[in-house]
């Protein structure tokens, strides 16, 4: 729980009898390499911090399989389309690595916000930072080539090393024999 406590502290100024009062509300789990932790069809009833390890979010299309999403230790995540509208998710979250991750239920995060006022701003830095993740990605795709995709995603975690290359591959939205020419130009 260190680590979500340091995450916490590391965004906010919160006082320690609310924040225990908070981080009593968060339950952790552990997942080995490639178990689900959200299934398509789901309904999405929390918010997720990945304490260690990394997630993959993946869609089912005819004929293969789609790494949409990439996140690594130290970052929340959810399926907010399903969390916020009610809908089944459209993905399935699986672990990439043994993962440790910490739940709380969304209804306890709205709660939170109306007893503690600066737990709204934690809320809000969490969601901007996903936002800022997601456009930052957005724009490498649309500026960089698949070599420098790869380069950044390196500087986020060696975790990237321990996915298999189709997958990563699919994430960098190359084949997996253009991964193995960029990995080998780069050695």
């Amino acid at each position: 729980m260190d680590k979500l406590k340091s995450y916490i502290n590391s965004k906010i100024n919160i006082e320690e009898e609310q924040l225990e009062e908070i981080l009593q509300s968060f339950e952790v789990k552990t997942f080995e390499k490639e178990k689900t932790i959200i299934r398509q069809g789901q309904h999405v009833t929390k918010y997720y911090f990945i304490a260690s390890g990394g997630i993959r979010m993946v869609l089912d299309a005819p004929e293969k399989e789609i790494t949409a999403w990439i996140i690594f230790e130290g970052n929340f995540f959810s399926d907010l389309e399903s969390l916020r509208s009610g809908q089944v998710s459209k993905a399935r979250t699986l672990a990439l690595g043994t993962t440790t991750i910490y739940s709380i239920e969304a209804r306890k995060m709205e709660s939170f916000y109306e007893k503690f006022p600066i737990w709204q701003v934690f809320g809000r830095l969490i969601i901007e930072d996903a936002f800022l993740n997601v456009v930052q990605t957005l724009i490498s795709f649309q500026t960089m080539d698949a070599e420098s995709r790869y380069l950044r995603l390196l500087q986020h975690s060696d975790m990237i090393n321990k996915i298999p290359l189709k997958q990563l591959a699919s994430y960098l939205g190359i084949t997996p024999n253009s991964l193995s020419r960029i990995r080998k130009n780069i050695r």
